[in-house]
């Protein structure tokens, strides 16, 4: 392995721990009240949230506007992500996670199991991981008592 390899190598595994981390602050942001001042410059100012039946918001300010209307709708929420997959290319990168997010609605303390997977899009500016596009596909959102066997997909609150 030549110098240039190694150093090549070094920048990839970097690219993605930088990517992983960008995740895990999103998550975290979510789970603190969905705070939407903290989340909003995760994104690029053009960038898209793409929540199919959870709604969606485009660009950075949508983005804000969006999370800050979340806590509205949800009490409590735990991500947990999980099996990510990311491939970097130069300034761009994709990423694929696993969600599985236990969470407690507004308005009656309704708990919910939420499944989903997360595609994302990332982009490098002013050397520093940005989301281009969070898309989620839910796999259910179902009522914590009746099950995602009985109830694999309830009506999500708006």
């Amino acid at each position: 392995m030549t110098e240039n390899d190694l150093e090549a190598r070094i920048l990839w595994l970097t690219d993605i721990e930088e990517i992983k981390q960008l995740k895990h602050r999103y998550c975290a942001l979510c789970d603190d009240d969905y705070n939407p001042d903290g989340l909003a410059p995760l994104f690029t100012e053009d960038a898209i949230w793409d929540g199919g039946p959870l709604g969606f918001a485009e660009g950075r300010d949508g983005i804000r506007a969006f999370f800050a209307n979340a806590p509205n709708l949800v009490k409590l929420a735990v991500h947990h992500v999980t099996n990510p997959i990311i491939e970097v290319d130069g300034d761009r990168a994709l990423g694929s996670w696993y969600l599985w997010q236990p969470m407690v609605l507004q308005g009656g303390d309704q708990g919910m199991w939420l499944a989903a997977r997360y595609s994302d899009r990332y982009r490098r500016e002013d050397g520093r991981w940005l989301f281009e596009s969070v898309k989620i596909d839910v796999r259910f959102f179902s009522p914590y008592e009746e099950g995602y066997g009985r109830v694999p997909m309830a009506e999500v609150p708006s």
